[in-house]
């Protein structure tokens, strides 16, 4: 394909403007946005408390290629490969930079130059390397170190820690150096130059990968090894449309950015930073929310990763997981038991919000976690993660958290969450956010549940928590109020109540489900963040109203800026940059609505529909009990191949899988490599067998 036809690829003659919607290279440990002299590394803060944000890390690699004579300018990025280059076009050279994260080495940013001659001269070619790097940080005192086999290096630790008596990060750099021009003899037809950046936390790791850099430079395999990973990743998943170009490239640019914000799928290091708003390329010192891990990550994000890759799924939890000590003072801070998640997290657990009322009241945090739990327990089974990998303890130190928050009302008989600020963020100090009990009930269930399964003895409060906890209706409008006292018709900042029937899947009507909807998506901030649209169609899709869901996902494309896919948080450019929350309610449109995908405790339910203008959904790659599934999505019917197993991406429980489908009672066995087609309607995939039946409600 060429770049005019590949989706897959982002082209431009001309670089955006607005240099924050340059395209970001990550690879889960660092993150770069390209020709910037800043980068940052994952888990590397600078700050105590309140000021903690990611620590600027200079990058040598910031260079621009220019000649003396004006050239044509081209500018690519692959999502194929991951790899952005910039080319430049004269009657008698071309000259080509590629800059990327490599995929499967996480410590090392790499820069190709190629210069080729068109026609045969006597002349040397000549172009100019234009540095902005210098080797100083305003979060990190460098010195310098002995050059390493021909490369520079420094070294230097963060200035404050992120709590008192905390450590302070080490950064080492080690890079090949970069000269001011570049010249292709008069003898030559062509050459090429490689240039290694290596960022690791010691001495020993940064030398140790810039050995592995030239040794992968002096075999040739540097880009290869880098672009095999990209292939492999995206054979585990792709999400193509057709009908609509724009959509395409939108899912094909989300799901770029949201795997390279995580790590490798071979990756053992248990290093990994979490995923914050805006990606490891952004988040300096008051800039798109600090670099802070919030519940954009367990909400927004994960879902559309954990549909595909359990690893990676993994990887959240087990960050979660790392900051449990953190979690816990926060508790004890607070007066309560059990854990607290932080509303903002860095690498303790400790909370480092700016603010202290979004610490103390934005308590929904904690169900969001717990969810992203849950969801993985379903899709996987693999109890490991909550025995050794100690994921019990998260779950059943969330759910005493609940219990010694909420206040029993003997007026009604319910369990009050008092004084709380919801998902929206327009109100706080308010009683009974039904987003947060509804979440908090939610986690309880799911602790006795786990409980019952690792037979673990599960205090009777849990339940009874769970059980009487108030969620709010109004049994005369027949809708959920946002929070006790709200007021159909207030303005709400995003998505919130809308929440309850996906994510969450609370049991209600169709009318209920329909008068939600209808009551916040007129009085919800059109400006707000961009993740909110996506939730409203899922909603719609719910409903069966196909194009009434399609406005809303499309109102998203107004948050994509330039040429590269690159989001904003709000429509007018504004908010947080690479704005992957955003993309992360986006993909869920997509993932969770036209497909009807539910992940419940014993299957996989689906409900699919499109709208008039897509014609086929394709999504390869869903992962459910370590079995991988394709599925094509048409306008009467649904095609689902099992595939054959295949290495780590094979069955490893060994679970026979059925379609069960819904109206008829249906079942249609799934066999490796043999394609099952059926008319669209809902259903679940199962086990064989399974010992109880699990419906869409």
């Amino acid at each position: 394909m060429s770049g005019d036809s590949d989706p897959y690829v982002f082209t431009t003659d001309s670089l955006p403007s607005d240099l924050r919607f340059l395209p970001p290279l990550a690879n889960g440990l660092l993150g770069w946005k390209v020709f910037s002299s800043i980068m940052h590394m994952g888990g590397v803060y600078n700050g105590e408390a309140g000021h903690c944000h990611r620590a600027d890390v200079p990058c040598p690699l910031a260079v621009k290629l220019e000649t003396e004579d004006p050239a044509k300018h081209s500018y690519t990025l692959d999502t194929h490969t991951g790899i952005f280059s910039h080319t430049l076009s004269l009657a008698t050279v071309t000259a080509s930079q590629s800059l990327y994260s490599h995929r499967f080495y996480p410590n090392i940013l790499v820069m190709e130059v190629l210069m080729e001659r068109h026609v045969a001269s006597e002349e040397p070619v000549l172009i100019n390397l234009v540095s902005s790097f210098t080797p100083k940080s305003k979060d990190i005192q460098f010195e310098t170190c002995p050059d390493y086999k021909g490369g520079r290096h420094i070294q230097g630790q963060t200035t404050t820690a992120e709590y008192p008596g905390g450590s302070c990060p080490t950064v080492h750099l080690i890079w090949t150096p970069v000269p001011s021009a570049l010249t292709l003899p008069p003898e030559q037809t062509q050459a090429r130059w490689g240039f290694v950046l290596v960022v690791a936390d010691s001495s020993e790791a940064a030398r140790s990968n810039y050995d592995e850099g030239l040794n992968l430079m002096a075999s040739g395999n540097l880009r290869p090894s880098h672009e095999k990973a990209w292939k492999e990743l995206w054979l585990q998943s792709q999400v193509e449309v057709t009908g609509s170009e724009t959509l395409c490239k939108a899912v094909i640019g989300c799901m770029f950015y949201l795997l390279s914000a995580f790590p490798s799928i071979h990756d053992t290091s248990s290093r990994f930073g979490g995923v914050s708003p805006g990606g490891l390329s952004n988040g300096g010192d008051g800039q798109d929310y600090w670099g802070h891990v919030f519940w954009d990550q367990d909400v927004w994000m994960y879902p559309g990763i954990a549909l595909f890759y359990p690893k990676l799924a993994r990887s959240v939890l087990e960050y979660r997981v790392g900051t449990i000590d953190g979690a816990k003072d926060n508790a004890q801070k607070q007066g309560y038991k059990g854990l607290k998640f932080p509303w903002e997290s860095a690498v303790s657990g400790r909370e480092v919000c700016p603010e202290d009322i979004y610490g103390q009241q934005e308590i929904h945090i904690n169900g969001d976690v717990t969810l992203a739990f849950q969801h993985y327990l379903y899709l996987t089974e693999d109890l490991s993660m909550f025995t050794e990998g100690r994921g019990s303890e998260v779950i059943f130190g969330v759910a005493d958290y609940w219990v010694s928050r909420a206040t029993w009302n003997p007026d009604n008989q319910k369990y009050h969450l008092l004084g709380v600020m919801p998902p929206d963020e327009y109100y706080y100090n308010v009683n009974n956010s039904v987003y947060t009990n509804t979440v908090a009930k939610l986690s309880l269930q799911f602790a006795v549940e786990l409980a019952d399964l690792l037979q673990h003895p599960a205090p009777k409060e849990w339940q009874e928590v769970a059980e009487r906890i108030s969620i709010p209706f109004d049994q005369e409008l027949q809708y959920h109020p946002e929070y006790d006292g709200y007021s159909k018709g207030q303005p709400v900042k995003q998505a919130d109540t809308v929440m309850l029937g996906y994510p969450l899947g609370l049991p209600m009507s169709p009318e209920v489900r329909k008068n939600d909807l209808e009551a916040y998506e007129p009085v919800t901030d059109p400006n707000g963040p961009a993740m909110t649209w996506g939730m409203f169609a899922i909603g719609w899709l719910e409903l069966g109203k196909a194009e009434k869901a399609q406005r809303l996902v499309e109102k998203c494309f107004k948050n994509i800026q330039g040429p590269f896919q690159v989001w904003s948080e709000s429509s007018d450019g504004s908010g947080a940059v690479n704005f992957l929350t955003g993309m992360g309610g986006f993909l869920q449109a997509v993932l969770f609505g036209y497909t009807g995908f539910r992940v419940q405790k014993e299957c996989l339910a689906f409900s699919p529909l499109l709208p008039d203008e897509i014609s086929e959904l394709c999504v390869r790659g869903v992962n459910y009990l370590g079995n991988q599934m394709d599925w094509l999505l048409r306008k009467e019917d649904v095609c689902v191949i099992l595939r054959e197993q295949t290495g780590g991406a094979g069955n490893r429980n060994g679970h026979k899988l059925q379609i069960v489908l819904k109206a008829s009672g249906a079942k249609l066995p799934l066999t490796p490599g043999q394609p099952v087609t059926f008319p669209r309607e809902a259903g679940c995939i199962c086990k064989q067998d399974p010992p109880s039946t699990c419906w869409l409600l």
